[in-house]
C-alpha cells in the first residue's frame, strides 16, 4: 500500500497537499503564516475534522514564531487563536487545539521560549492522531467482521487525519487483517470528497472500491449490497447526536429502515462534553455557488436561491456504535460517552 502525507512539518514550514487539486494534481503547499493556514481550512485546501485540529496546531506554533519577542506577545497570540477558531465552526477538533495552545502558552514562564514549546505540542498532537487512527482502525474493524459490503460517505481517510484515517482507517484495518468485503463510497456532493478524495485513496492503497451517488444509497440497501455504513464526525454531543458532512442523516435512516448496522467512527477528541444534543451544534453554510456552479461554469439557473448546508447532525437513536481510541460506545450513548471520557 502507497503511504499518503497529508501534513508535515519541514524546515519551520507546514506542508499541506492542497485538497482542492485532487486527484489531478498531488500539490504541496508550503505555509509560513497562522493566515495561510487559515486560508488554507477555510477554501478546503485542508479539511476532515482531525486534520484541521493538526493543522491549527502547527498554525498556532506559526504564530507564536511570528510574533516571537514582542511586548504583547500573549494578546497577539490569542488574537491569532480566535482568528483560527473562527475558520470553520462545526469540527470541534480545531477549537480543541487551538484552546490547548492557548493554555499551554498561559503556563510558560519565559515567554520567549513559546514558539519552541508550541511547536513541539503541534508535534505531539500530530503524532498523537495517527497512533489514535490505528488504534480506532483495530478496535473498529470488529465490526466488519461479519459483513459482505460496507459503504462509507464523504473522506474520512489519510487526507482527512494525519496519514491514516477514521472511518476509512476502519475499512483499512480490516482489509490489511485479512477481511473481505466489498467497499462502496459516496461521491459526497456538492463538494465531492468522495469521488475526488476518497476514491483516489483507495486507488492509492490498492483496495477495489466502487463509486456511487449519493441518492443511489437507499436503493442499493434496499436490494442487498450494502451490509453496513461506516462514517466519520465532526462534533458528537454528549447524548451521541453527531455532525458529519451533509447527508450523513440521510444514510442513517436508510440503515435503520433496512436493518443496516451504522457507525460513526471518531476520536475523543472530537466529543464535546459541553453540547448536551446535537441541537447545540453549530451548522456551517458554504457558498451558494458549490452547488449553482461546477467547474466554474453556471448549472442552475441565474438569481436562484440555493442553501449549502455542509454539514447535518445524526441523532443518536440511529447509531449502532460510536468507535473511538478508546472502545466502541454502545445506547446509552450519555453512559458510555461519559464512561471514556473519564478515563
Amino acid at each position: 500500500m502507497e503511504e499518503i502525507i497529508p501534513i508535515s512539518w519541514e524546515n519551520e514550514t507546514l506542508h499541506i497537499l492542497d485538497q482542492t487539486k485532487l486527484p489531478a494534481n498531488e500539490v504541496v503547499l508550503k505555509l509560513t503564516n497562522y493566515e495561510e493556514v487559515i486560508e488554507a481550512i477555510q477554501s478546503l485546501r485542508v479539511r476532515g475534522a482531525p486534520a484541521i485540529g493538526v493543522a491549527a496546531g502547527y498554525g498556532m506554533a506559526l504564530a507564536a514564531k511570528n510574533i516571537a519577542g514582542k511586548p504583547d506577545f500573549m494578546n497577539l497570540f490569542e488574537q491569532a487563536a480566535e482568528e483560527m477558531i473562527a475558520a470553520r465552526p462545526t469540527a470541534v477538533n480545531l477549537s480543541w487545539a487551538v484552546k490547548q495552545m492557548v493554555e499551554l502558552c498561559k503556563k510558560i514562564d519565559d515567554l520567549s521560549t513559546a514558539a519552541e514549546v508550541i511547536l513541539e505540542e503541534a508535534m505531539n498532537i500530530h503524532h498523537r492522531d495517527e497512533a489514535i487512527n490505528k488504534q480506532m482502525g483495530d478496535i473498529g474493524k470488529e465490526v466488519l467482521a461479519d459483513v459482505s459490503s460496507v459503504l462509507t460517505h464523504c473522506n474520512t481517510g489519510a487526507l482527512a487525519t494525519s496519514g491514516y484515517g477514521t472511518a476509512f482507517g476502519v475499512i483499512r484495518a480490516g482489509i490489511e487483517s485479512g477481511m473481505e468485503f466489498s467497499v462502496f463510497n459516496t461521491e459526497t456532493r456538492p463538494f465531492y470528497q468522495g469521488s475526488r478524495l476518497t476514491s483516489w485513496e483507495f486507488k492509492k492503497l490498492g483496495v477495489d472500491s466502487t463509486l456511487v451517488v449519493d441518492s443511489a444509497a437507499g436503493s442499493l440497501m434496499s436490494q442487498g449490497k450494502i451490509g453496513c455504513v461506516v462514517t466519520g464526525a465532526d462534533r458528537i454531543a454528549a447524548n451521541g447526536d453527531s455532525a458529519n458532512k451533509i447527508g450523513t442523516y440521510s444514510l442513517a435512516v436508510l440503515a435503520k429502515e433496512n436493518g443496516l448496522p451504522f457507525y460513526i467512527v471518531a476520536p475523543t477528541s472530537t466529543i464535546d462534553m459541553s453540547l448536551e444534543s446535537g441541537l447545540e451544534i453549530e451548522i456551517e453554510y458554504r457558498d451558494e455557488q458549490e452547488i449553482t456552479h461546477h467547474s466554474g461554469k453556471i448549472i442552475a439557473p441565474e438569481g436562484i436561491t440555493a442553501l449549502n448546508p455542509s454539514f447535518d447532525v445524526t441523532p443518536a437513536r440511529y447509531i449502532t456504535g460510536i468507535i473511538t481510541e478508546k472502545a466502541i460506545c454502545r445506547p446509552p450513548y450519555t453512559d458510555s460517552i461519559a464512561g471514556i471520557m473519564r478515563d
